[in-house]
């Protein structure tokens, strides 16, 4: 598939986390691969820093390739990393930076978990994080621009009952680590995801209204897909279940391999513009989210909370 956003044989850079594993490897190989004046910088963490970028480059024959390390659970480090890419953009090393693809994500066992800067982990990662990932960048996006974040339908209670539906509260609440034996079960934390993924569709619904014209955001959902590594945080026996089942569960009509997820991720961020800003990509087209996930008054709410918790203003523009 053709680059589609920028014009031909131009140099753009795109920034992408969660391109290490599953359905991000796939899509950041693609990228690569359909595009030889595509430059991606990657966020990893430990090992995958040093070895990504030429594993990427091996694989699509595209060397435009970097990583930055960074854990997306530390605010301190999602700000390290805009601070690298912005002076590399400044110094003009680095081509205009057109996209961003926030693909990464986690699902804890519990609520319990907190960051070094004192919230909930999953929040912290899935929300927060993206949230000021796209704050700190909105202005250095080039026209025609596209950032796209993976949200999933487990929000609306596709993933039932091993992942329970979202359950919405305020962002102070949701981004406080849980307390008791119920914030303790592995349940709680299957929620704590499916919640973060619709505060994904609230976030790109907010950001939707405050970015330029000719910069879109759509959240993405790629379905079911097994053997991902998704559930690499819980017990021995329900990962062993998992890797055993998903041979079987990619057979099911309503799931998909992770290469297929991933080329649809990869269309959704270079291929033709798939639909309004704002739109919620459905694996391959855009479609609507559950009746939830549109609310202006949540969404507005998300906005100014996650600026309060990360220390930005939030009557400025994205």
């Amino acid at each position: 598939m053709e680059f589609s956003p920028g014009e031909d044989n131009v140099d753009r850079t795109m920034l992408m986390t969660g391109a290490s594993r599953g359905i991000g490897r796939h899509a950041a190989e693609h990228m690569l691969r359909a595009d030889p004046d595509l430059h991606l910088i990657v966020v990893a963490r430990g090992r995958d820093t040093a070895t990504l970028p030429g594993e990427l480059a091996a694989a699509s024959g595209n060397r435009h390739v970097r990583a930055i390390g960074a854990d997306l659970a530390s605010l301190a480090d999602v700000r390290a990393v805009v601070a690298e890419v912005t002076a590399a953009l400044d110094a003009g090393t680095t081509p205009p930076l057109y996209g961003l693809v926030a693909n990464a994500g986690i699902q804890r066992t519990s609520t319990t978990e907190a960051t070094s800067d004192g919230f909930e982990t999953t929040f912290a990662v899935n929300v927060l994080a993206n949230y000021l990932l796209v704050r700190l960048l909105a202005d250095r996006f080039t026209a025609p621009g596209r950032i796209v974040v993976t949200s999933s339908d487990t929000h609306a209670g596709a993933g039932a009952p091993l992942v329970p539906k979202a359950r919405w509260a305020d962002v102070a609440t949701l981004a406080r680590p849980g307390t008791g034996p119920t914030a303790a079960s592995a349940t709680e934390g299957r929620r704590a995801y499916s919640t973060s993924k619709l505060g994904v569709i609230y976030l790109v619904h907010a950001l939707a209204r405050r970015l330029p014209a000719g910069v879109d955001a759509y959240a993405f959902n790629p379905g079911l897909v097994p053997g991902t590594d998704l559930a690499r945080d819980a017990g021995p026996v329900t990962r062993g279940l998992f890797r055993a089942l998903a041979p079987v569960l990619t057979l099911l009509p309503f799931a998909q391999r992770a290469r297929d997820a991933g080329d649809q991720l990869a269309a959704a961020a270079t291929g033709p513009r798939p639909g309004d800003s704002g739109a919620y990509l459905d694996r391959s087209r855009a479609g609507r989210s559950s009746p939830e996930s549109y609310d202006p008054v949540r969404e507005e709410a998300l906005w100014r909370d996650c600026a309060s918790l990360v220390g930005l203003p939030a009557d400025q523009p994205a």
